[in-house]
């Protein structure tokens, strides 16, 4: 398991606030590993996909959604964009660099926006 997904769930861990023995017993249930070094892709997906999907759905109640921000993740990740780049995008066609303050309708457009750009690249 790489540095930055392992960075990624002790995130969403704080995200959804959940104590160290919610996050150990969902992480045994979930994947059936009991350290999150363990896990594979897959299970790290796996994981994610259950994350999503819990009641805590939404980081804020208008804000973005936890699947939104894993989506868009992914999406920059197949662009290969750095972070900079990424907010630097954002800034200039959606005139705001912090992906926490968008709203989920925001999050939509800049989702379907990269998803075109993939596209154009034949990806």
């Amino acid at each position: 398991m790489d540095k930055k997904k392992l960075a990624v769930i002790h995130i969403v861990k704080k995200e959804l606030s959940l104590s160290d023995d919610e996050y150990r017993n969902i992480l045994e249930r979930i994947t059936g590993v009991q350290s999150a070094k363990d896990l594979t892709d897959n299970q790290f997906h796996k994981l994610m996909r259950y994350f999503v999907r819990t009641r805590h759905y939404r980081a804020t109640n208008k804000g973005i959604t936890l699947r939104q921000k894993y989506y868009l993740r992914q999406l920059k990740e197949k662009l290969q964009w750095d972070d900079a780049h990424f907010q630097n995008y954002m800034h200039k066609y959606f005139h705001n660099r912090e992906l926490k303050t968008y709203t989920k309708h925001d999050a939509s457009n800049l989702i379907v926006a990269l998803q075109a750009i993939l596209k154009g690249l034949g990806t």
